[in-house]
């Protein structure tokens, strides 16, 4: 039977998932813990690693497969399982599936399993449809081989891929197009691998540039000359906005599996340095930052916060802080902030500071002192004292928040916030940040909001509006996910309107429409959101008035093939969210 490549459900009851050694199966027809559709799509993204050259070792104690069926569970397994039990199947978000704990319950066990889940979280895969019996069997064969292990990646291995297009030498000394650069977007066309620069102007697409396979950030260097792209397969991309017409100037791939790029921000630091975070091999890499060259890797192996080994911390939100030369590198698996001093690095400082498991996306308060970034699985949000280089607080939220960089603005009643949404819930917690005129309030969630749903991916308001955005587009209900929730931030009691942005892109076709990240204009006085399909249908970026939450203009072409994240070059330069 062909498997659904849709989304994977083996992700999902983030707190307590899977096939653990003392976990008991649910009987056929058993009740278990339900698994949201929003968490399910996002857990279940497929990995890159799905088709990486990897070792296969040899287990006597395991069942026989054939080459064919190894290679066939292994693709399954890195579509649909690693995001929660890791590539090396240790554990990660979820619990570990080694042959030492599944040789041990056989194949009848652990096809029961699989087929029917557990009241802990497993999903049922063979009652719901996804796995037919040949798949259900054939997957408890291969969790009791030994973990094909993929190769790592070292600064050598970097530098053999590193392309310098133009040398530095080469480059403008000053802007020779006439485009206005601070309203420029960088948008993701995430199944292209490409990206979209636009106009914010004239609403015209400057150019498409290739790039990584699904992009997951774009970041500005300090100076908003450099727009750094990064892949989910690992390659970096460095865009020259200075150009006639801005292009790739350098690129380099770090890895096998990423997520996370940043430069220095810090005076003195401009555009000298640039850093890159992995997913595989568990590793950060500093680089010049003008030509990508690597000057320096770090692991992340090691002890969590409950003083445990853990072999594959992946690298997740990385940002640069505006009080000191350091960047705040996110382990997720270990819940560690890594402070990590980029003066040296050649006698390289760090710090990790304990928090939370599992540490994922964020962004500074107003005051650009501290750093609000969510551990997801834990449902909870930490703060660090980017000024003191310390932990200030950790604040409990709703299920799974997803803020990618939060919002923040003045509460009418309690002073400056940050908002974060929830993947998992309707919730949207507003945490005081203030703590010297509102001590009372710092650090604390002062109101709770109810928005649409779950599903939530992005939140955002900007300091000139009065408008709080959220989208729930990984809801599984499509009048949910093809509109967006507003807020009027003076009257939060009033509660939400719903605005159809599918519709108002005009779309003809039956594709899905998910309505992702808004994101301001520089100005703040519009909003883009992107109208998300899959890759053989028609998508959009429609753009709001914000004062009248009116449809302006809708951007169609059919080069906007899956646009996702979109990312102001003023507004993502600056910290602005």
């Amino acid at each position: 039977m062909k498997t659904r490549k849709l989304t994977s459900l083996i992700a999902l009851a983030l707190s307590s998932m899977a096939l653990a050694a003392v976990a008991q199966p649910a009987k056929p027809g058993a009740a278990t813990t339900p698994t949201t559709a929003a968490e399910a799509q996002y857990q279940g993204a497929a990995s890159p690693l799905a088709g990486a050259a990897m070792h296969q070792s040899s287990n006597p104690k395991a069942p026989p497969m054939t080459e064919e069926e190894f290679a066939r569970a292994r693709q399954i397994y890195f579509e649909r399982c690693a995001g929660c039990h890791g590539v090396l199947r240790k554990g990660a978000t979820g619990k570990p599936l080694t042959p030492d704990l599944t040789n041990d319950k056989g194949t009848e066990y652990l096809k029961t399993f699989i087929a029917y889940g557990s009241p802990a979280g497993m999903p049922n895969w063979l009652t719901s449809g996804e796995f037919d019996e040949a798949t259900v069997d054939l997957m408890a064969r291969y969790i009791q081989h030994d973990a094909p292990t993929p190769p790592e990646f070292s600064l050598a291995d970097m530098e053999a891929t590193r392309k310098e297009y133009i040398p530095v030498d080469k480059r403008p000394t000053k802007k020779m197009n006439n485009y206005n650069i601070e309203n420029i977007f960088s948008v993701t066309l995430r199944d292209d691998g490409t990206i979209a620069l636009i106009d914010g102007d004239t609403k015209e697409i400057i150019s498409i540039i290739k790039t990584g396979y699904a992009v997951h950030i774009s970041r500005l260097s300090a100076s908003g000359r450099y727009l750094y792209v990064i892949g989910r397969d690992a390659r970096l991309n460095l865009i020259d906005l200075w150009m006639e017409k801005p292009d790739n100037v350098a690129e380099i791939k770090v890895g096998l599996e990423a997520r996370s790029v940043e430069t220095s921000k810090f005076k003195g630091w401009e555009d000298k340095i640039a850093i890159a975070g992995t997913y595989w091999p568990p590793q950060f890499v500093l680089m010049d930052g003008d030509t990508l060259k690597p000057k320096k890797v770090v692991g992340t192996r090691g002890m969590d916060i409950n003083n445990e080994y853990h072999p594959e911390p992946r690298v997740a939100a990385i940002v640069s802080s505006h009080n000191k030369p350091e960047f705040l590198v996110n382990a997720k698996e270990t819940g560690k902030v890594w402070m990590v001093d980029y003066t040296d690095l050649t006698n390289l400082k760090t710090k990790q500071i304990d928090t939370a498991k599992y540490l994922h996306d964020g962004g500074f308060d107003a005051s650009g002192r501290y750093f609000m970034t969510a551990a997801n699985a834990s449902d909870k949000i930490v703060v660090i004292d980017t000024k003191e280089s310390k932990l200030e607080a950790i604040v409990d939220v709703g299920k799974i928040p997803h803020p990618g960089r939060g919002a923040n603005f003045k509460h009418p009643k309690f002073g400056p916030v940050w908002a974060t949404s929830d993947l998992g819930d309707e919730g949207i917690s507003l945490i005081g940040t203030d703590p010297k005129k509102n001590k009372d309030h710092a650090w604390k969630v002062v109101q709770t909001l109810k928005g649409q749903g779950g599903g939530s991916l992005f939140i955002k308001t900007h300091p000139k509006s009065t408008n709080l955005w959220v989208d729930t587009t990984l809801n599984p209900d499509a009048k949910i996910s093809q509109s967006i929730a507003v807020f009027d931030i003076n009257n939060l009691d009033k509660g939400y309107q719903v605005i159809d942005i599918a519709a108002c892109a005009g779309l003809k076709d039956d594709g899905a429409k998910r309505v992702v990240q808004p994101e301001y204009n520089k100005a703040g006085d519009e909003v883009w959101f992107s109208v998300w399909s899959a890759k053989d249908k028609e998508s959009a970026i429609v753009v709001v008035d914000d004062k009248t939450r009116a449809c302006k203009t809708v951007i169609k072409d059919k080069r906007l093939i899956t646009p996702t994240g979109k990312f102001n070059v003023y507004n993502t330069q600056h910290d602005v969210y």
